[in-house]
């Protein structure tokens, strides 16, 4: 009987190491969720960009803006950060926020490093033709009297998007376009980079 049983014990450990090292050698696909979906989307913007920024309350400012947008972090975080175009990088000027994309809880998060101090974070949803992220806010980090409320971008095509941006300043909302130009691919500067090592 304890033969029995010691053999039966064995054979059973056997089937189950079998099962777990064919399980270790052949992982099963999942199919991507909505957020990573369009986590992905977002990546693809990676880049260099440069266009125009229209200011609905002031039409006769247009300045002109440089954005660059990496992925980070072994691809789990987008990073966009904007600047005058033309200017040296400078953090202490007040036009360089930075902006992270990342997915957690199986939802798009957005948190924008703000210069007025604060930290906004957002969730986003995308339209269903692909092409329209939509960042509600969720909360905000530090003081809320000035901050970014809400964020939206307009994928046109590959080398074309507009970025949204609605700016609280106390109870008085401020709205920016930004209609941007790819300049340079995330492949032309990987490519450069690479030659300059």
């Amino acid at each position: 009987m304890k033969s029995t049983a010691l053999m039966l014990f064995v054979a059973l450990m056997s089937f189950s190491t079998a099962a777990f090292a064919q399980t270790d050698a052949q992982p099963v696909a999942l199919a991507p969720t909505e957020a990573q979906e369009s986590f992905a989307a977002v990546k693809a913007l990676a880049g260099e960009w440069e266009g125009v920024v229209h200011i609905a309350e002031m039409p006769e400012i247009t300045p002109r803006m440089h954005v660059s947008i990496r992925v980070t972090s072994r691809g789990n975080v987008v990073v966009h950060e904007f600047q005058e175009a033309g200017t040296l990088l400078d953090p202490t000027k007040l036009d360089h926020p930075v902006t992270m994309f990342y997915v957690d809880e199986d939802g798009l998060n957005l948190v924008h490093y703000c210069d007025a101090g604060n930290r906004p974070r957002m969730i986003g949803t995308r339209s269903e033709d692909g092409k329209t992220f939509d960042f509600e806010l969720q909360e905000v980090g530090g003081d809320p009297t000035y901050h970014m409320h809400h964020i939206v971008f307009i994928v046109t095509d590959a080398d074309h998007h507009t970025e949204e941006f609605t700016f609280m300043m106390g109870d008085k909302p401020m709205h920016a376009r930004f209609e941007l130009t790819r300049t340079e691919s995330r492949e032309d500067w990987t490519a450069r980079d690479l030659a300059a090592q």
